[in-house]
C-alpha cells in the first residue's frame, strides 16, 4: 500500500450504482468517510461482507460519517447488484480509466484487474486516519468501528 496515516486521501469523482457521480472531496469539512475496496460484486466474500455492513449500516452512514464501497466493476454491474442485496449507500465503479481509484490508493492487483480489500477512514478534513491493505482475505469490520471512534 503507498498511503499511510496522516496522508491527504487522494481525490476521486466516479459514478455510483445510480450514475451519480460521487466526488470524494464533497464531503470535507462535513462528514468522515469510510472507504472499503473489494474485489469483485457477486462473489461470496464481498456480498458477504458488504451485507454486514448494511446490516450495521447505522455505524458506518449517519451525520457524521459517509459510508462508500468501491470496486473496478461496471457501473451497470454495481446497479444490479446493490439493488439485489438492497445495498443504500453508494456502491461505486472504478470501471474505467480501469482501476484509477485503487491505484491511487495502493490497492489495485494489476495481474488479476481488481482492487483489493482495502480499508480507509479519512476524517473531515480529507486527512487518512485508518489504513489497511487484505489482500484478498476477508476484513473485520471492527477496525472501522475503533478507527471511527476515535476521530
Amino acid at each position: 500500500m503507498t498511503l499511510s496515516v496522516g496522508d491527504l486521501a487522494p481525490d476521486f469523482e466516479i459514478k455510483d450504482q445510480h450514475g451519480q457521480l460521487v466526488k470524494l472531496s464533497s464531503f470535507r469539512g462535513d462528514k468522515n468517510v469510510v472507504i472499503t475496496f473489494y474485489p469483485y460484486s457477486f462473489t461470496g466474500t464481498c456480498t458477504g461482507e458488504l451485507c454486514a455492513l448494511r446490516d450495521d449500516l447505522g455505524s458506518f452512514q449517519n451525520e457524521k460519517v459517509q459510508l462508500l464501497a468501491i470496486s473496478c466493476d461496471s457501473p451497470f454491474s454495481q446497479r444490479v447488484y446493490a439493488e439485489k442485496e438492497r445495498y443504500t449507500f453508494p456502491v461505486l465503479s472504478d470501471f474505467w480509466p480501469h482501476g484509477a481509484v485503487a491505484k491511487a490508493y495502493g490497492v489495485f492487483d494489476e495481474k488479476k484487474g481488481c482492487a483489493l480489500r482495502g480499508s480507509f477512514v479519512i476524517d473531515k478534513a480529507g486527512v487518512i486516519q485508518f489504513a489497511l491493505d487484505n489482500g484478498m482475505d476477508a476484513r473485520n469490520h471492527e477496525d472501522y468501528k475503533t478507527a471511527l471512534a476515535s476521530l
